[in-house]
């Protein structure tokens, strides 16, 4: 049996829960902001970079940086590839136009699709036109191992060759861009 109790009584208990509940739900709410608010501070040890006028900001291993309104990531900093002479055109050569790449390494296939897809009009894979082809006067590329759904383009186009090797290199000819990268990864 219920013990009977007055409306008084019954009001006063229902004002009570009321305010344990909104005080429990203030508590709630300051800490989460006050929590939130510190979760986006940067943190003090992160390592910085200046490099060219721009500034690169290592996070889980990656370095980030900003160019206008676009956001660029990438596995090594810019120091960390300063041996790897290179004349390339500006990014502005890329913007809103299709761009071709050939790539025998997925981890720097990646990063040109990462970066470049926010520039680029679309990517595409391609081959080249001719049956032979000199990187850097060096490596000869006798057979890409294409799929014959690929395109066929030449050295005119927007094109990213990416070769495994001994040794790093870039080289620009007309609108291709040929990069020689370790392969011993």
């Amino acid at each position: 049996m219920r013990k009977i109790t007055s409306k008084y009584k019954q009001d006063k208990k229902r004002r009570t829960n009321q305010f344990i509940v909104g005080g429990i739900l203030i508590f709630i709410m300051l800490f989460s902001t006050l929590g939130y608010s510190f979760m986006g501070k940067e943190d003090e040890n992160a390592k910085k970079i200046n490099y060219n006028g721009f500034e690169f900001i290592e996070q889980n291993g990656l370095w980030f940086t900003n160019i206008g309104d676009l956001d660029f990531v990438f596995k090594y900093n810019p120091k960390q590839t300063e041996a790897v002479d290179s004349e390339l055109k500006y990014l502005n050569n890329y913007y809103d136009k299709p761009l071709y790449l050939y790539s025998e390494d997925n981890e720097a296939e990646i990063e040109i699709y990462k970066n470049l897809n926010q520039v680029a009009q679309r990517i595409r894979y391609a081959c080249l036109d001719e049956e032979e082809y000199f990187l850097n006067n060096k490596t000869l590329i006798n057979e890409m191992d294409c799929d014959e759904k690929w395109a066929t383009k030449t050295c005119e186009d927007n094109f990213i060759i990416i070769i495994k090797n001994n040794d790093s290199n870039i080289i620009q000819k007309e609108n291709s861009v040929d990069c020689e990268v370790n392969g011993e990864n």
